[in-house]
């Protein structure tokens, strides 16, 4: 519906076009030729030859196509910010109107000009033109991002704030276009939806790149479509989790029911909040976590240089230094502790119960520096192994894992099969339902798609396993599954500032992602 939209769109431009080249003099028939009709406006306004040649760089071209239709509309008299707003918002329709309204008429390049604009509106169009350009290149170049949890440190750490490219896995068409410029998805101040859903476009990606296996990816939450709006739940506890561990009274029917009391927002996919992860497999890989590793199609990949985990210290009596705590580990003591599982924990030490034990948060390197200290029995690696109905696919009579000893699981790939049985529906019927938009029924133990009878399933899309460097205190794909490809944002690629308790952290300033 959205590309058909888009089409009729691009025609109905076209269409105006060739209007306004029969009034100017030109073969009307050229209008319907993309570029070749721009070459001709730029001829015909004696506008540089280089305009036509920066159209052709990818995103940076559509802003530029923008500026020689607003000069070409100037050709016709229209010389007004409401009149060149309507040619950047809906030229399908403005276009058409200036090339067969009879009143309209092109008036050369030297009554044009004549025209001189006041100061008050260079400004006012200097400022509109700023704002579309930056919404384009904030759409389909790159984006600034900050990192709001310490999911993924020490690679990244809290209030990093990072350049994020669009172009890396090529430019994804919005699903919601109509919405309010540098804003993501709710309103300042009010606090209102951002968006209008009148328009609604699928999924489309250009000049398509696939995510590749190490990358640290910016992407929508997949379970962030539906989103209880109170307080410790949002993103930080879903309304899946809520309604899977009956949060409410009354379940599932209760919060439908009384939205006073339960406010929900549901989100489109490119409305959903912005997650950061690496992607440790990608579409086809079979991924397995033993004792904290992870393996693809059984080969064991390692951990990130800066990867954090919870190690067991453990001394003669003495406790560790609240200097090399905090001087060296970078730990600070006053943040309290969250420990339920599946949320985002705010600190990374725990004094144990006597006054030799300690759990930490650290990286092979940290633990180096923990091993070196006076008084220092052993450093042991914890392990999670229990197994948790928090994680992904939240069965435990079928997969009791557990954060460090997770799979096998398979991760679904674009054009590949599956044979549907009761073992792997749990995991993949969110995939088939929500992401890629089937009926999806189970009628006396025979799985309806479509109101088909199914017995097999051939997967619309690739997916992405997503899991943060932080493996002990990581909300990520071990808890909500897989992120579909139409979720994919963009890569980060730059540490552009970075600031943290005690001021600007230079050394990280400019650093690229790895």
């Amino acid at each position: 519906m959205g590309l058909a939209i888009f089409i009729l769109g691009t025609i109905a431009s076209m269409i105006g076009l060739y209007g306004m080249f029969r009034k100017a003099g030109i073969a009307p028939w050229k209008a319907f030729i993309p570029y070749y009709n721009t070459w001709e406006m730029i001829q015909l306004m004696q506008m540089k030859q280089i305009w036509f040649w920066l159209q052709l760089i990818p995103v940076v071209g559509q802003v530029v196509t923008i500026a020689i239709t607003i000069d070409w509309v100037k050709h016709f008299g229209k010389f007004t910010l409401i009149q060149h707003a309507l040619v950047v918002f809906v030229p399908f329709l403005y276009l058409p109107y200036l090339g067969f309204n009879k009143e309209t008429r092109y008036i050369g390049n030297e009554k044009v000009k004549v025209y001189k604009k006041s100061t008050a509106r260079e400004w006012v169009d200097a400022a509109v033109f700023a704002v579309v350009a930056a919404t384009i290149i904030r759409t389909f170049v790159f984006e600034a991002y900050t990192i709001p949890t310490p999911s993924m440190e020490k690679t990244l750490l809290v209030n990093d704030f990072l350049f994020v490219s669009k172009f890396s896995y090529g430019p994804r068409i919005p699903n919601t276009p109509l919405s309010f410029p540098f804003v993501h998805n709710t309103m300042p101040v009010t606090n209102g939806k951002s968006y209008l859903e009148w328009v609604k476009w699928p999924y489309m990606r250009v000049l398509t790149r696939p995510v590749e296996r190490g990358d640290v990816v910016v992407f929508n939450f997949p379970v962030g479509d539906t989103v209880l709006d109170l307080p410790y739940y949002g993103s930080e506890r879903t309304y899946y989790s809520a309604i899977r561990n009956n949060d409410f009274p009354g379940g599932r029917n209760a919060i439908l029911s009384d939205p006073e009391t339960y406010p929900i927002t549901v989100r489109p996919v490119d409305k959903e909040e912005n997650f950061i992860k690496r992607c440790t497999g990608i579409a086809g890989d079979t991924l397995q976590v033993i004792d904290g590793q992870v393996y693809i199609d059984g080969k064991g990949q390692g951990y990130p240089p800066e990867s954090e985990m919870y190690y067991k210290v453990t001394t003669n009596g003495h406790p560790l230094s609240e200097d090399f705590l905090t001087d060296s580990l970078g730990i600070n003591l006053s943040v309290e502790e969250d420990t339920s599982a599946g949320n985002t924990q705010r600190g990374n030490y725990y004094p144990g119960d006597a006054n030799n034990t300690w759990k930490i948060d650290m990286t092979p390197s940290m633990v180096d520096m923990v091993r070196r200290q006076p008084g220092v029995v052993s450093v042991i690696r914890d392990q999670d192994t229990i197994p948790n109905s928090e994680i992904f696919p939240n069965d435990l009579n079928r997969f009791r894992w557990s954060t460090d000893n997770y799979g096998p699981i398979w991760i679904p790939k674009k054009g590949a099969t599956i044979q549907l049985t009761p073992d792997n529906l749990v995991i993949y019927r969110r995939s088939i339902e929500v992401y890629e938009g089937n009926k999806f029924e189970v009628k006396n133990g025979q799985v309806f798609i479509n109101d088909q009878p199914a017995t097999s399933y051939t997967f619309k899309m690739n997916y992405y396993w997503m899991m943060g460097d932080n493996r002990h205190n990581s909300l990520d794909s071990r808890f909500w599954g897989f992120v579909p490809e139409d979720h994919v944002v963009g890569r980060a690629s730059m540490i552009w500032m970075s600031y943290g308790p005690k001021g600007p952290r230079w050394k990280r300033m400019l650093r690229m992602i790895h």
